[in-house]
């Protein structure tokens, strides 16, 4: 990254490798919109990479002092101390924010180790690395994904809708949809910071192959809600109001959060099964809490965190 530019020239309207088209992403107009919300941001995009999230960790571990430095989900990181200073920390210029686009993804990941592939041009992933200090880390890829959601989908009733702890899903009934996006949130001691890295995937236009095949819950693409949906125009929709949502997580937590996302709960009432953790429980969901676990009534309500589990809806009779 060229440090005195706001986004690095040859990559602000990237070209896909395959084709040899561009996509017009306005990078500088997307900086513009963001530096005075993020001091220091910038913003790049790549044609093809590996992963976003991958890459950003990568960098943010090459100056940490420590290229082992475990990376964490926010959830696993409530009650624990702040990190120490190390010798080794990076200098105030290298916890800068940066926004970073990939075109394409060739080794895109998901929650759980899950792979998330994607075409370039009907998809739009990138990710948002900043330091972030929050009072709790629950709830936050729930707040994220409301604000994805809310930005993406102003209409009421609401077409997009959130499965818990992750998900985006276009919404074909009640308890019923199919998947439209995902959020992957990951995050590295830097010095006596911690940087979190914020991914998000998002289906724009209708795939072929290994995209969609495989969904147990199908496939979904924002251009069934808007048909002229670019992958740069809802980047430029959901970047503000992301940085927003981030900024007021850190402030407030996830606890105001609450009510706008029951409005787009997928789960709330549904007899959902979960897996993955110490227990496999089958119960009807009953909304979240104020730390953003899944409350699961089994006989009692059990509060079920997302770093234990994966949830999937139960079958339908």
């Amino acid at each position: 990254r060229a440090a005195a530019a706001p986004c690095c020239p040859p990559s602000a309207d990237a070209a896909d490798m395959n084709t040899g088209q561009h996509l017009h992403w306005g990078a500088e107009a997307l900086w513009e919109s963001l530096v005075p919300l993020l001091p220091g941001v910038s913003v790049e995009v790549l044609p093809r990479c590996e992963s976003t999230n991958t890459k950003l960790l990568e960098r943010a571990r090459a100056f940490s002092g420590d290229r082992d430095a475990p990376v964490t989900r926010p959830g696993d990181l409530d009650g624990h101390p702040s990190p120490e200073r190390t010798p080794h920390g990076r200098r105030s210029g290298d916890v800068s924010p940066c926004l970073l686009v990939a075109e394409q993804q060739t080794r895109g990941r998901g929650r759980l180790g899950r792979d998330w592939v994607s075409e370039a041009g009907a998809s739009l992933t990138f990710s948002l690395s900043l330091p972030m200090a929050p009072v709790q880390w629950g709830g936050l890829s729930l707040a994220v994904g409301l604000a994805v959601a809310d930005a993406l989908d102003a209409a009421s009733p609401h077409r997009i809708g959130l499965k818990w702890p992750n998900d985006l899903w276009l919404l074909d009934g009640p308890g019923q949809g199919r998947k439209l996006g995902g959020i992957l949130i990951e995050t590295l001691s830097v010095g006596q910071q911690r940087m979190v890295v914020v991914g998000v995937g998002l289906n724009i236009a209708p795939q072929q192959g290994a995209a969609a095949a495989g969904l147990t819950h199908g496939y979904a693409c924002l251009q069934e809600l808007q048909p002229n949906c670019t992958a740069p125009l809802a980047l430029a929709g959901v970047a503000v109001p992301l940085v927003h949502a981030l900024k007021g997580f850190e402030r407030d937590g996830f606890a105001p959060l609450v009510p706008a996302y029951t409005r787009r709960d997928l789960l709330l009432g549904q007899v959902v099964s979960s897996s993955g953790g110490t227990d496999n429980l089958q119960g009807t969901a009953r909304g979240v809490d104020a730390q953003g676990a899944l409350l699961l009534d089994i006989g009692g309500l059990h509060r079920v965190l997302s770093g234990e589990v994966s949830v999937r809806l139960a079958p339908k009779p």
